[in-house]
């Protein structure tokens, strides 16, 4: 076989594998979080610190292994157009459609710290990444930032702590899950069953994300940007739509902008210890700038109510989808 029914044969079995990709990268990160959660809880560890450790590492882990894998591929462009993309899908995409669906309400704690941190944050970017390149020093910055920001979180003001233990209790205490899942040995096997996803998800996603790419004649960056980052933003869209349906539509925001710091901070950081990598000049000319202004507008939406209305869930998405195409124009 070869001509177009080679091309085609080849292309949909990239396409198979990017898709099965988001899929083994999801279902890897919920066996991960819901065994080291039962893990903790057995352990006696606070449901509070679990809450705020493993639950925000989970909704980022997708993220995290596409950006090991996309260094180890040499590929800079990939981790950085999706921890960029996450963070405006994040924002525009999920709490954007989330809101359309129903008014999310924000606690105080959001407004008044976690989103002024993650704009701190997203400026303190812009230097680090000024010379082109994102090395091993830049890497333990913004881990270190990391480690301040979760000391920091550990402070939860007293009307959170039963908000977080209800949504630790939905991933320790799930009634439908499977009785060995409780065991010791579920639990480890969950562990063990979550990492090997990760792992095959994070390679998956990178080879069919780069062969799309090629094939399309885009940069990595664009496809980092739109394709993987939706797809990576999945774990975020099912907390928040979860959350909305549960009547906790608070914790939908407080969790978005949590993911988007550990994306800033865990993801780059871990990435640069890996290896270095370069960033193009978009990066710094249109997508870092596009986070910090969807950033920006997220923090008098909330505050306006305490909450995310409808019309600005509307706002919100509309931002985002210009930015979107005005990124993928451009670069």
């Amino acid at each position: 076989m070869d001509g177009p029914e080679a091309y085609m044969s080849e292309l949909a079995v990239y396409l198979v594998l990017l898709l099965g990709g988001f899929g083994a990268i999801y279902f890897g990160a919920e066996w991960l979080v819901r065994g080291a959660a039962r893990i903790a809880s057995t352990m006696g560890i606070s449901p509070v610190v679990v809450g705020l450790t493993l639950v925000a590492l989970g909704t980022s882990a997708p993220e995290l292994v596409v950006g090991i894998f996309a260094v180890l591929r040499d590929d800079g462009g990939l981790l950085m157009g999706n921890v960029l993309g996450s963070n405006l899908a994040n924002i525009g995409l999920i709490l954007g459609a989330t809101a359309l669906i129903t008014p999310l309400g924000v606690a105080d704690r959001v407004i008044t710290r976690d989103v002024p941190i993650m704009l701190l944050i997203t400026v303190f970017v812009f230097p680090l990444v000024l010379d082109g390149e994102v090395d091993w020093g830049d890497g333990v910055i913004l881990l270190a930032l990391l480690v301040l920001y979760v000391g920091f979180t550990f402070i939860p003001i007293e009307e959170e702590i039963s908000g977080i233990r209800e949504e630790v209790d939905s991933i320790t205490d799930d009634p439908g899950a499977a009785p060995v899942a409780r065991k010791p040995v579920g639990n480890v096997g969950l562990v063990l069953g979550g990492v090997a996803g990760l792992g095959f998800g994070g390679w998956a996603t990178v080879e069919g994300a780069r062969y799309l790419a090629a094939e399309l004649g885009a940069s990595t960056e664009v496809i980092g940007l739109t394709v993987v980052a939706v797809g990576t933003s999945l774990p975020e869209l099912v907390t928040a739509v979860v959350a909305a349906a549960r009547k906790q539509p608070d914790i939908a925001v407080g969790n978005i902008v949590g993911s988007n710091i550990f994306n800033l901070t865990a993801v780059i950081g871990a990435s640069a210890l890996v290896g270095n990598f370069p960033v193009g000049e978009s990066i710094l000319t249109l997508q870092l700038p596009s986070v910090l202004v969807l950033s920006l507008l997220l923090w008098p939406v909330a505050a306006s109510a305490r909450m995310v209305r409808r019309w600005e869930g509307l706002l919100l998405l509309a931002v985002y989808v210009a930015f979107a195409v005005w990124i993928s124009v451009v670069t």
